[in-house]
């Protein structure tokens, strides 16, 4: 059984994979679902993943999860700890020293032909369950941008087998849009599903199952 190293996106909590993470640890996965510091001023990319390092632990086995803007953090974890594998959900996707304030720019998202959103629960949440997205809201910390100009110390991809998933009804990461950056940054087609940017919430049963059979690959399991 694998590890699975679930890290959240901007302004967020652990809490958001948590029915998630009751999906997985019933196939008999562990879980570790860490808050990173989000909303600390003094904290940058290297505090969030020290964060992540610090509550895998001694564990094994790793799958790291990187969701939206966790898609910073999550390589960089791949740097530090021994990773079987890399699966990016919904995500921003870095280049190596890129700062995230930068990636808007960098990957023409301007270019997009999309709707656009001015209200929190339609950009993010349109198809969570009314109580869950409040509760969603309610947790959430609210990011700081203090140090989000700050180069990625990410000095090339992390030699891990990645997976990119992209899900069809996002609003703010358009599969289209995802489907370019994807194949442009890490030459990989992603595989999609049904929902929007926060399938954690609106699809969990569906998400951990793509993640468990990720980490069924045979490739994974004879490493």
């Amino acid at each position: 059984m694998a590890t699975f190293v679930l890290i959240h996106g901007a302004g967020d909590v652990g809490w958001y994979w948590h029915l998630v993470t009751a999906e997985l640890r019933a196939r008999g996965h562990d879980t570790v679902a860490p808050d990173l510091p989000c909303s600390d001023d003094a904290a940058g990319l290297p505090e969030y993943v020290d964060t992540v390092v610090d509550a895998i632990g001694d564990r094994t086995d790793l799958v790291v999860v990187g969701q939206s803007l966790g898609g910073f953090t999550a390589p960089l974890v791949c740097d530090r700890v021994a990773v079987d594998l890399l699966v990016l959900v919904a995500p921003m996707i870095p280049a190596p020293g890129e700062a995230p304030t930068d990636y808007w720019t960098a990957t023409r998202y301007g270019d997009e032909a999309r709707d656009q959103y001015d209200d929190t629960i339609d950009l993010f949440y349109q198809d969570v369950p009314p109580e869950l997205a409040a509760e969603a809201l309610r947790r959430a910390p609210g990011q700081s941008t203090t140090r989000m100009a700050e180069p990625s110390p990410m000095l090339a991809w992390p030699d891990v087998p990645t997976r990119v998933l992209s899900c069809r009804d996002d609003r703010l990461l358009p599969t289209g849009y995802l489907r370019r950056v994807a194949r442009d940054r890490l030459g990989i087609t992603p595989d999609e599903m049904d929902g929007g940017h926060t399938p954690a919430l609106s699809r969990p049963h569906d998400l951990a199952n793509r993640l468990d059979a990720y980490a069924a690959e045979p490739s994974l399991l004879h490493r």
